[in-house]
């Protein structure tokens, strides 16, 4: 008896030994992980959070002051303002565009090139990201690109001036800023003729059917008159007169008005010539409406303010899709078969398929992809600061760019930035829990 009563106790003994084995092999596998996590992780978080308490030199304790700043601050409102949109808009559109991407993939031939192609966004940095969108939205058309297609489809529609440039020579009988509208500065009556001289138009810039201008032709039936380019080639002649090598301004639109209405209109001929027919016998000002110097239309401007934060968006969109994609599609691959052909069987259109079937069945993954996104979205930084331009900054920024700028940006205020990571920390934190509860529940 005794003797099994040792060889009981040796043996528990052993299994004791070899547990505490297993637990200082498990320490030891576990420690430079545990070491690194608190190196970056829980030192910063616990060092931000006491930061937080002290003032901008970190000599003065304050307590709570830097967070009641926050909300005393209309910059930081504004990029409060600016995540809850990015919260609400970026992954409700993204989760939307996976889920239909998704379900269109599974239907066409190519399927796997398509998801290669609209996943290969995520292989780009947000740094190049950024700069790829950063000249897309470009003002200019000749650099924009989305402003370039713009104003392609608005010029196909809209006919546009012909010379935004052209300004008329001083001293030479019209009056008028830049931009137009001219008129003549003494009233025209029938049987007479004006010449009327511009300046400002580039060789390159007009018409390619532009002809060699002639003198102003009177006719006793209406008023006749030329308008040309009051600029010889050299810089040669004489202002007001027309010398060789001056040509005429085609296209432009001349108005005959008379007590401030329009009793007549005309277009000029290549050679700039222009004539008003069936006139009364009284005294006219020919005017040159403003339309003919319109400068040409520039397109959206994007990143304005106005539009700044949904254009930043519109890149970050361009970037996460194919991830959305990508996981929702894993999950449509999951569902069962059977269920779909039944519901096919009993006559179900495929919209109802989706809306009662797909979509059900899909739930934790749409959640999983959602809250995965919102987590993602309050830390976007690298696209708002290299997208938003300088004057528009504060229009965009959000609280991890604004944190960035408050505490190293030049705002120098470490203690009020901290307070900002300790906020944004807080957003973060459920998020991250919700999401860490679905997976385990999804597992088990």
């Amino acid at each position: 008896m005794a003797d099994t009563m040792t060889a009981a106790r040796g043996a528990a003994d052993g299994r004791r030994r070899a547990q505490r084995r297993k637990r200082r092999l498990a320490v030891v596998f576990v420690l430079p992980a545990l070491l690194l996590l608190g190196a970056l992780v829980v030192y910063p978080v616990l060092f931000s959070v006491g930061r937080s308490l002290f003032d901008a030199d970190g000599d003065r304790f304050v307590g709570a002051a830097n967070y009641a700043a926050i909300v005393q601050d209309r910059a930081t409102l504004k990029a409060i303002r600016n995540s809850a949109l990015w919260v609400v808009v970026a992954p409700t559109l993204l989760t939307g565009l996976g889920l239909m991407l998704a379900v269109l993939t599974e239907k066409v031939r190519w399927a796997t090139a398509f998801k290669l192609v609209l996943f290969l966004p995520m292989a780009v940095s947000f740094l190049a990201a950024g700069i790829i969108f950063r000249l897309a939205y470009d003002q200019d058309p000749a650099r924009g690109v989305l402003n370039a297609a713009v104003v392609g489809v608005h010029d196909g529609f809209v006919d546009t001036a012909a010379y935004p440039t052209a300004r008329a020579r001083e001293g030479q009988g019209l009056a008028g800023g830049p931009g137009g509208p001219y008129s003549t500065e003494e009233a025209v009556r029938p049987g007479h003729s004006v010449g009327l001289g511009f300046i400002g138009v580039a060789p390159d810039a007009m018409p390619a059917g532009a002809k060699a201008a002639a003198p102003a032709a009177s006719r006793p039936d209406g008023i006749g008159g030329v308008v040309y380019l009051d600029f010889a080639p050299g810089g040669a002649g004489t202002p007001g007169r027309i010398d060789p090598g001056e040509n005429g301004l085609p296209g432009m639109t001349v108005e005959a008005v008379r007590d401030g209405r329009v009793a007549a209109t005309a277009v000029t001929a290549e050679d700039g010539s222009f004539h008003f027919a069936g006139l009364d016998d009284a005294p006219y000002t020919v005017r040159l409406p403003a339309a003919n110097f319109a400068a040409p239309y520039q397109g959206v401007n994007w990143l304005g303010p106005a539009l700044v934060t949904p254009a930043i968006i519109g890149a970050y969109l361009w970037v996460w899709t194919g991830f959305a994609m990508v996981l929702i599609g894993a999950g449509l691959a999951a569902i069962p078969r059977d269920a779909l052909e039944a519901a096919r069987m009993d006559g179900a259109s495929e919209g109802q398929i989706f809306r009662k079937i797909t979509v059900p069945l899909l739930a934790p993954v749409l959640t999983v992809v959602f809250v995965t996104l919102v987590i993602n979205v309050m830390k976007v930084f690298d696209l708002v600061y290299i997208i938003a331009p300088g004057p528009v900054q504060e229009e965009a920024n959000v609280l991890a760019t604004r944190m960035w700028l408050v505490s190293f940006g030049g705002g120098n205020d470490q203690g009020l930035g901290s307070a900002l990571s300790v906020v944004l920390l807080l957003l973060v934190v459920p998020a991250m829990v919700f999401n860490i509860r679905r997976f385990r529940r999804s597992g088990a």
